[in-house]
């Protein structure tokens, strides 16, 4: 059972990437599943979330209107689509799923430039 992130990378502001966790073990579609950041020096916090079979969302009021989260269940993939990125949208970028316990991926580390 693991996460695995990809996709991260540096880009310059207003630029765009695309992150994806890859799930295996179990099916991403019974649980809600979540992106976190972490800065340097800061906790982690909560970037986006995908709840239920609606798949219903929540987003950071730093990042909303500028990521998407959304869910392929076929694949069992989540994906994090992040436009108009800005240098503090600087973090390592984290899967998380709570089943049966806390279980994150190993992080994909995306850098914005000025």
């Amino acid at each position: 059972v693991r996460l695995v992130e990809s996709g991260g990378g540096l880009v310059q502001a207003g630029g765009v990437l695309r992150l994806s966790c890859a799930a295996s073990g179990f099916a991403i579609s019974k649980y809600p599943m979540s992106w976190y950041r972490q800065a340097p020096g800061k906790e982690r916090e909560r970037v986006a979330s995908i709840f239920n079979i609606r798949g219903d969302t929540g987003y950071a009021d730093s990042v909303k209107g500028r990521f998407t989260v959304s869910r392929d269940n076929d694949n069992n993939m989540v994906h994090l689509q992040m436009n108009s990125l800005k240098p503090e949208d600087t973090a390592i970028y984290y899967c998380y799923v709570n089943r049966a316990g806390d279980l994150w991926g190993q992080g994909t580390q995306v850098t914005v430039s000025s």
